[in-house]
C-alpha cells in the first residue's frame, strides 16, 4: 500500500527519483501501530503450523518505521529519514517534520501517513479503547457532531504526498503545485484521552498557534477540515475550540469532515485530509460530511453537508487529535 501510494504521490508531482540527487530526498511518514495486515498474517501461520512458518521479517513489519523503510529502500531516498508516532495527530505532525526538514536544506520529502488496521488481532486491540461504534448498520455508526453520535468505524489507508522547497518544485518545472503548508500548531492534553475526552482548551491553542505561525488571522480562514472523532464528548470539545477560535464566525465558516466516507484511519486519515483540502483549494469544492442529519447541541457549527459545495478557498485549517492527547493544526494556503 504505501509503494503504490509513493509512486502515485511521485508520478503526480512529476518526481522522478532515478534523475533526482539521493541524499536530497527523504521520507518521513506517520503510523500507529505498524505492519498490522502482514503481521496477521504471520500470528496465523504461527499458530495454524508453528514457528518455523514465520518470516524473520516479521521481526521488523510490525514495526512503525517500516513504511518510512519500504518507501526509502525502494526509491533510493537516502536523505534524512524518520516516523511519528502521534495516533491520530501523526499525519500532520510528519508533514511538519518535513517541512522542517526542508528548511534544513533536503528539497524534497515524501511525507503523511497509512494505516492498515483491519485485521482480526489490529481490531481486537483497538476494542480497548472503548470508541470504536458498536453498530451493526453502516448509516448509524460512524456520526461526529450528530445527536446519535455513538463512536467511530475504523478504516484503512491515507496519503502520501511529495513535500518540496517552493523554488527547487517550480525550477523543476512541477506540473502542479496545489498549495503551501502556511502554518501549524501543535499541543498536548497532559493526559490520556482514549477515555477521556480531549480538552478543547489545548485544541484551541494548537489552532491559535498554527494561525501566528501562517501570520494570518481567523478572518482570513474560509474552512476547516475537522477532526471529526465521532465521540460525544470529543466532538463537543472540538466545536468548543473551533467556537473558541472563530468566535460569531464559527457559525458562518463551512467546518466538514470527509473521513466520516472512509473512516477513521488512525495515522492515515490526517494526511488524507490534507490531500482532500488542496484538491477542495484546487477544484473550489467541499467535500460534504455524510451521516451527520442532527448536529448535537453543543455542535451547532456551519457543517457541509449532502453534497459537496462551491467555495472559493484560499486558506484551509485542517485539524487532528490522537489518542494519547495529542492535537494538531495545519493551515494551508492555495498557490498563487
Amino acid at each position: 500500500m504505501a509503494l503504490a501510494a509513493t509512486q502515485m504521490a511521485l508520478d503526480d508531482a512529476g518526481v522522478d527519483p532515478a534523475t533526482q540527487d539521493p541524499d536530497s530526498m527523504s521520507v518521513i511518514t506517520a503510523s500507529s501501530s505498524g505492519g498490522n495486515d502482514f503481521g496477521q498474517r504471520e500470528i496465523q501461520a504461527l499458530w495454524e503450523k508453528g514457528p518455523g512458518f514465520v518470516g524473520a521479517y516479521q521481526s521488523i513489519a510490525w514495526f512503525y518505521a517500516a513504511t518510512t523503510g519500504q518507501v526509502s529502500i525502494r526509491h533510493k531516498m537516502k536523505g534524512p529519514c524518520g516516523v511519528v508516532i502521534a495516533e491520530g495527530a501523526g499525519g500532520l505532525e510528519a508533514l511538519q517534520h518535513s517541512r522542517r526538514t526542508i528548511r534544513r536544506g533536503i528539497p524534497t520529502v515524501v511525507s503523511g501517513g497509512l494505516e492498515a488496521p483491519i485485521g482480526p488481532y489490529a481490531l481486537t486491540c483497538q476494542l480497548g479503547n472503548g470508541n470504536l461504534s458498536t453498530e451493526h448498520d453502516p448509516d448509524a455508526a460512524y456520526r461526529p457532531f450528530d445527536v446519535r453520535a455513538n463512536g467511530y468505524v475504523r478504516g484503512a489507508g491515507g496519503a502520501l504526498l511529495p513535500v518540496e522547497d517552493l523554488e527547487s518544485a517550480r525550477e523543476r518545472g512541477a506540473p502542479q503545485i496545489y498549495g503551501e503548508i502556511a502554518g501549524y500548531g501543535a499541543t498536548h492534553d497532559g493526559h490520556h484521552w482514549s477515555r477521556t475526552a480531549p480538552d478543547a482548551r489545548q485544541l484551541t491553542r494548537a489552532i491559535t498557534v498554527a494561525l501566528a505561525n501562517a501570520g494570518v488571522g481567523a478572518d482570513d480562514v474560509d474552512a476547516v477540515f475537522a477532526d471529526a472523532a465521532g465521540v460525544r464528548e470529543a466532538d463537543v470539545h472540538e466545536a468548543a475550540a473551533i467556537k473558541n477560535v472563530f468566535g460569531k464566525r464559527a457559525g458562518e465558516l463551512p467546518v466538514t469532515a470527509p473521513k466520516t466516507m472512509v473512516g477513521r484511519l488512525y495515522a492515515g486519515g490526517a494526511s488524507l485530509d490534507v490531500a482532500a483540502a488542496l484538491l477542495a483549494m484546487r477544484d473550489g469544492r467541499l467535500p460534504p460530511t455524510v451521516n451527520l442529519d442532527e448536529p448535537a447541541e453543543e455542535c451547532d457549527l456551519r457543517f457541509v453537508t449532502g453534497t459537496a459545495e462551491q467555495a472559493e478557498l484560499g486558506t484551509v485549517l485542517v485539524l487532528a487529535r490522537g489518542f494519547g492527547g495529542f492535537n494538531s493544526a495545519l493551515v494551508l494556503r492555495r498557490d498563487a
